[in-house]
């Protein structure tokens, strides 16, 4: 009996201290390893010259201009045009040296650069494994653009694809590629559909200068036109911007809202089911169901140069590229009330926005 006793003691002690260390077991957590000095914050390109990239934290306590040189000692060039996420890895483009620098996105440190196989690069996108890069070429001759298809692994060109006047933006959906086509320093209407499994291409007509695009919550394309404004032509060529909805699917124009002459849209984002956009200095919100355009802006920017914008969570961040010379701001807004809440001082031509 005293053995029974002696074995039910222990075997109650032994549970004990056992369930108390799963517990503590249970509630230790491995502490969060930085992936960089540059995590968790907002990135603003600048197309200079110099060119730059600034961070500033999501909290907004800290702002540092210049990362890519502070971290590599090394210019990024006079024009930055814009970068593009893949993984870890950050692909700067620097249109007028036909450069590409591959950073570390969270730390900035250089892993190597793409220098031959480009031609005034503008937007990079990735599917299928590799890289695609639009070109404009020379922008005055409308048939020398192409995409630069890019080894990732070894940061190269491996081939060309030939498409039409001034591709700009690309996204991808899966193995297919959308790229809208500006036209350069001339003037295109159409989105270039690319099937990355076997380069097959096909187009799709919208109103002209296509520029921005994203994906809605409802897995389709949208499309933001600004519409032709080449007033100092003789006669002058104006057309009408549009935003269209694409199913891609079929890749047929689902929905289409056209502005009237003369106004011409631009800075295009997306957030919780909302298209948000710039019209003459005024900021603009409509919801994807939505059956006509908005008549009232929910911001007005007042006089800045209007260069760049972009949505996330409660917040509106414009970049105010000045008169193109002195150094930009990044200014904060307010979603809900639409109040101006934080400025920065970022990089001279101060552009886009990321998030990082």
């Amino acid at each position: 009996m005293k053995h029974v006793i002696k074995f039910l003691t222990f075997s109650l002690l032994f549970a004990f201290v056992f369930t108390s260390c799963s517990s503590d077991d249970d509630n230790f957590s491995e502490p969060q390893v930085s992936l960089g000095d540059y995590e968790n914050g907002i990135l603003v390109s600048a197309e200079g010259g110099p060119s730059s990239v600034s961070y500033i934290s999501n909290d907004f306590s800290t702002i540092e201009n210049n990362i890519f040189f502070n971290v590599n000692e090394e210019d990024l060039g006079n024009y930055l045009q814009s970068v593009g996420f893949n993984g870890n890895q950050a692909y700067i483009i620097s249109d007028n040296v036909n450069t590409i620098n591959v950073v570390d996105r969270y730390s900035f440190n250089k892993k190597s650069s793409i220098t031959a196989g480009l031609y005034t690069p503008r937007y990079i996108g990735f599917a299928n494994g590799k890289g695609y890069v639009t070109n404009w070429g020379d922008g005055n001759d409308a048939d020398d653009d192409f995409i630069a298809v890019i080894n990732l692994s070894t940061n190269t060109v491996e081939s060309t694809i030939p498409v039409g006047e001034g591709p700009e933006q690309i996204i991808a959906n899966g193995n297919t590629l959308y790229i809208s086509h500006k036209g350069g320093y001339g003037v295109n209407n159409i989105i270039t559909v690319l099937n990355t499994n076997n380069n097959l291409i096909s187009t799709i007509t919208v109103n002209d200068v296509p520029d921005e695009m994203l994906i809605n919550d409802e897995g389709n394309l949208v499309v933001l036109s600004e519409g032709a404004n080449q007033y100092w032509l003789s006669p002058p060529n104006i057309t009408q911007g549009s935003i269209a909805t694409i199913n891609m699917t079929d890749n047929t124009i689902m929905d289409l809202h056209v502005f009237e002459v003369g106004n011409h849209p631009s800075q295009m984002s997306y957030g919780n089911g909302t298209i948000y956009y710039v019209l003459n200095n005024e900021i603009y919100e409509m919801a994807d169901a939505a059956t006509s355009l908005p008549t009232t802006s929910l911001i007005n920017l007042g006089a800045i140069t209007t260069y760049g914008m972009a949505v996330k969570n409660e917040h509106i961040y414009i970049t105010d590229a000045k008169d193109f010379a002195s150094l930009g701001d990044l200014l904060v807004y307010e979603l809900s009330s639409g109040n101006l809440i934080h400025t920065f001082e970022v990089g001279v031509n101060a552009s886009k926005i990321y998030f990082n």
